[in-house]
């Protein structure tokens, strides 16, 4: 059943369906994704920023075990028929479904954060579309989408609130905890990894997540304790604030190009790890002026 439907797929592509499935495959990729979730939390409103970026965190660190566990291969990959394409999204192993986990978590805590029924259509239909596209390009089984689906929306539904209804010292200490267990276990498997001695494929995905994780959880723990910042301000002010914040995200995806390749896993924790801190502290802090209106 699950070839057939990739076959069919496969049958009735074409240029004008490759093209819808390359546009919504990316609502579920984590660059798009990271980058609407820095634009709530520095311009829209924090606690939901906070409570979006944890359901997001904790759903795709559950889907990189899944698919350490599981290791199911892809469908490109033991169907000659199927023709895969954007590869460059085919990391890692193939249950859950990553694209759709994190488009799942994503939109389906955005819906509750937000709760206008605008916004929910949107996310419902956002959700659907990434999990067809994943499907379309031949990179995920039906069960893949399906799994992804359920991890994410789960997550939503079980800690969403949980997440925002969180005070300060609520979050200083649950991100104190988590955060340095996530970034221990990122620097681990870096070493790991590097050394040869776990699979490339199943960890090098999950070794990132835990990477951020702990940057963007120590952030959030310094932020709820000492730094305060304030989401308010006008809409130039916000703009100003995003794409001053968005430049240092991009300046430090480009320290990959400043370590050799043999310091590859080890320079992606650090990346990562800076990245995250970035978000939810260190552009908070330096930038503080650019946060609120006085």
């Amino acid at each position: 059943m699950q070839a057939q439907i990739l076959l069919f797929f496969q049958d009735h592509g074409n240029s004008f369906f490759d093209f819808l499935a390359n546009f919504f495959t990316m609502f579920g990729e984590q660059n798009l994704i990271v980058a609407i979730s820095l634009f709530i939390f520095w311009c829209v409103d924090k606690k939901k920023g906070f409570a979006i970026c944890s359901v997001l965190l904790f759903s795709l660190v559950g889907g990189g075990i899944f698919k350490a566990i599981t290791k199911v291969p892809r469908p490109f990959q033991v169907m000659p028929q199927i023709q895969g394409k954007r590869l460059s999204t085919a990391t890692g192993y193939s249950f859950p479904s990553g694209h759709t986990t994190c488009a799942a978590s994503f939109f389906s805590s955005t819906a509750l954060a937000f709760r206008k029924r605008w916004i929910s259509i949107s996310c419902s239909l956002l959700i659907i579309l990434v999990g067809i596209s994943r499907m379309y390009l031949g990179v995920h089984w039906p069960t893949d989408v399906a799994g992804g689906l359920i991890l994410g929306i789960l997550t939503s539904i079980l800690f969403f609130t949980m997440f925002y209804q969180m005070q300060d010292k609520d979050i200083y200490a649950f991100c104190m905890l988590f955060g340095p267990l996530g970034s221990a276990v990122a620097l681990v498997m870096a070493a790991l990894l590097t050394l040869g001695r776990i699979d490339v494929t199943a960890y090098t995905d999950l070794m990132k997540t835990l990477a951020i994780l702990g940057g963007s959880y120590f952030g959030f723990a310094m932020e709820s304790k000492f730094i305060h910042f304030k989401v308010e301000g006008t809409i130039l002010r916000k703009i100003l604030r995003y794409v001053v914040g968005m430049l240092g995200v991009l300046l430090i995806m480009l320290l990959k190009k400043v370590f050799p390749q043999s310091m590859y896993y080890v320079g992606a924790f650090i990346r990562y790890t800076l990245l995250g801190l970035w978000a939810t502290a260190l552009y908070p802090l330096l930038g503080k002026r650019l946060f609120s209106n006085s």
